[in-house]
């Protein structure tokens, strides 16, 4: 499955947590996340297949659960993110828009900016 969008500025508090939790997602993951996701505009709206790796929010004495989703954007390893609310519809981000991470920044890695067009390729697992 592809996923096609353009990328939108977000609202950065995801590098908050990505980082204050990293063994957890290193754990999830296999993979050092940056500190940021990109977030990207999709076409279409995108709901999560049922299987899907979890952080729970008892995992880390929290709140909020997470679900990742390996994909490829650009070619490159990386999981979609999303919480339990914005996939319920009730969360910050409506189902058009998907957050992004992997090891690295994305923006500079790609030199992407706000309206660029990027496809994403979701992992069988």
């Amino acid at each position: 499955m592809r996923l096609r969008g353009k990328v939108v500025s977000g609202m950065g508090n995801f590098s908050y947590w990505i980082e204050k939790l990293e063994e957890h997602y290193y754990q999830k993951t296999g993979m050092h996340l940056y500190p940021g996701t990109l977030n990207v505009q999709l076409d279409e709206p995108f709901s999560l297949p049922p299987e899907v790796t979890r952080l729970e929010a008892e995992e880390y004495n929290g709140t909020v659960s997470v679900n990742l989703l390996p994909c490829l954007i650009l070619g490159r390893r990386g999981f979609i993110l999303r919480t339990d609310a914005n996939e319920q519809g009730r969360g910050h981000h409506p189902k058009t828009i998907v957050e992004v991470a992997t090891d690295v920044r994305l923006r500079d890695y790609f030199q992407l900016a706000d309206g660029d067009q990027v496809e994403i390729e979701i992992q069988d697992y």
